[in-house]
């Protein structure tokens, strides 16, 4: 954990704190304030959340200005949790806790909810009561629901202590979990529709009385927390998964998605991959290469092979895109090319990024391996975007360079100047229609060579054989 440098002229005791004017707060009204704040000046509120500006950014503004507790809705890999987490940038960058010991809270110095911290406020005078500053990215925590226990979350009665010779009936004798220690700040708990029914009763009774009570203790603690919760739509919708009664006091349901349209996903993709491109072995990515990588998951996400339910995660995306980047600048690393240019024949290598992030849908007679629904898909992505290049160009002027009766070898690890041999002159309509100095560039009109090729064979124009990680196209 990042640790933070606390301001030196932050009150140290009650007494300092009461003169400097701080005001004791909810967390739900700390986080209404300064979101209008900033909203007010015009300042980022979320970054690094892309595509959300018109759907679900506006949901979670009116839900935190509501004073709501929240349900993030969507398929894997959609920014639940960085939704979530971003929240933490509406808190207060300190605040003011009693720093005495017996207390499990970071209590608030103006109404104390332990006892040893009524105690202790009610026994010494303001000076003698010391004030700590709690940072807010420390306010913050968050637990996946698989195999998280009551006691985890909420608490239990603690055998040490019970042996050590305190009285259950009193609250030394226990030991308080996740959500009371986060009072005063935000907890999220993933995956909700998995979470025992038990812990949800536990969570329900937290929404609903905003107090804990463990294994029926007398007392009532009143914790200030908001609450986060994330669930796919196909468990959270099934019966059974989440009791009725938690459903109905959860304030808002913010339903996400995944990008709609290609620009954004790449956009994401590049965002998150967070690859350095320059340095000693520089890559230069032609954009027709990002747009089939973002497409090799969009038409996943669209696969009768693939269960929908699930879902395609954007980490799909950032992973192929990273090992496309890596085989291109492994290649120009072995051969001595400069800059590294990715081709269609670094999406060979896709398996490794891409099986185990597919869940396949069983359902029905189409029974294919994994690597075969990733052949195909793949597939589909080139022609998909072959086919956008062509209608806005023609199908003609791009495959034209290819003169018949002759075969072309390309693969991952064949040097670009085999490709310029076979390219006596780069068409003009390349160059507009790739945006890339393919004329000048060698690596470049290999990537190009490559796209042309696969899409002419996409639309059964030539044919093409397979053989030792190389394949050769033949133009008849």
């Amino acid at each position: 954990m990042t640790q933070h440098t606390q301001p030196s002229n932050l009150p140290t005791d009650l007494h300092q704190l009461r003169e400097s004017g701080w005001q004791s707060t909810t967390i739900k009204e700390e986080l209404r304030r300064n979101m209008l704040a900033q909203m007010a000046a015009g300042s980022e509120r979320y970054p690094g959340i892309v595509g959300y500006d018109e759907t679900v950014i506006p949901e979670v503004d009116l839900a935190v200005i509501a004073g709501h507790d929240m349900l993030f809705l969507g398929e894997k890999g959609q920014a639940k949790s960085r939704l979530m987490r971003s929240l933490v940038h509406f808190l207060d960058p300190w605040i003011p806790y009693l720093d005495i010991p017996g207390t499990p809270f970071h209590e608030d110095p103006y109404h104390p909810i332990s006892r040893a911290g009524k105690q202790y406020v009610a026994e010494h005078s303001e000076q003698d009561i010391p004030i700590a500053w709690w940072h807010r990215d420390e306010r913050y925590a968050e637990r996946l629901s698989p195999g998280t226990k009551f006691a985890d979350v909420v608490g239990e009665i603690d055998p040490a202590k019970l042996a050590g010779g305190v009285s259950m009936s009193t609250e030394d004798a226990l030991h308080f979990g996740l959500i009371p220690r986060m009072h005063r700040g935000i907890f999220a708990m993933n995956e909700l529709p998995e979470l025992d029914e038990l812990v949800q009763v536990g969570m329900f009774n937290i929404l609903e009385e905003r107090d804990v009570q463990i294994r029926g203790f007398p007392v009532r603690f009143d914790i200030d927390v908001l609450l986060l919760f994330s669930a796919n739509p196909s468990t959270y919708n099934r019966s059974g998964k989440v009791i009725p009664q938690l459903k109905d006091r959860i304030g808002s349901v913010i339903h996400t998605h995944y990008p709609r349209d290609r620009a954004l996903g790449i956009q994401i993709m590049e965002q998150e991959a967070g690859i350095d491109l320059g340095g000693e072995y520089p890559v230069a990515t032609p954009y027709f290469m990002r747009e089939i990588i973002e497409q090799i998951t969009v038409q996943a996400r669209k696969s009768k092979y693939i269960d929908h339910q699930s879902g395609v995660s954007a980490r799909f995306s950032i992973a192929n895109y990273r090992t496309m980047i890596a085989s291109a600048r492994r290649r120009a690393v072995v051969l001595g090319e400069s800059p590294a240019v990715p081709r269609i024949s670094d999406l060979g290598h896709l398996y490794s990024s891409s099986l185990g992030k597919l869940e396949l849908e069983l359902m029905g007679s189409h029974q294919m391996s994994e690597r075969q629904v990733l052949d195909s898909v793949i597939a589909e992505a080139i022609q998909t975007v072959f086919e956008e290049y062509v209608d806005r160009h023609g199908l003609e002027e791009i495959g034209q360079i290819f003169g018949r009766g002759v075969k072309i070898e390309v693969g991952d690890m064949l040097p670009s100047s085999q490709y310029a041999e076979r390219l006596k002159r780069v068409p003009p309509v390349w160059e507009k229609a790739f945006e890339v100095n393919a004329a000048e560039v060698e690596q470049m009109r290999a990537s190009c060579v490559e796209f042309v090729l696969a899409g002419l064979h996409a639309l059964d124009r030539i044919s093409r054989s397979q053989s030792h990680g190389t394949q050769v196209y033949e133009i008849e």
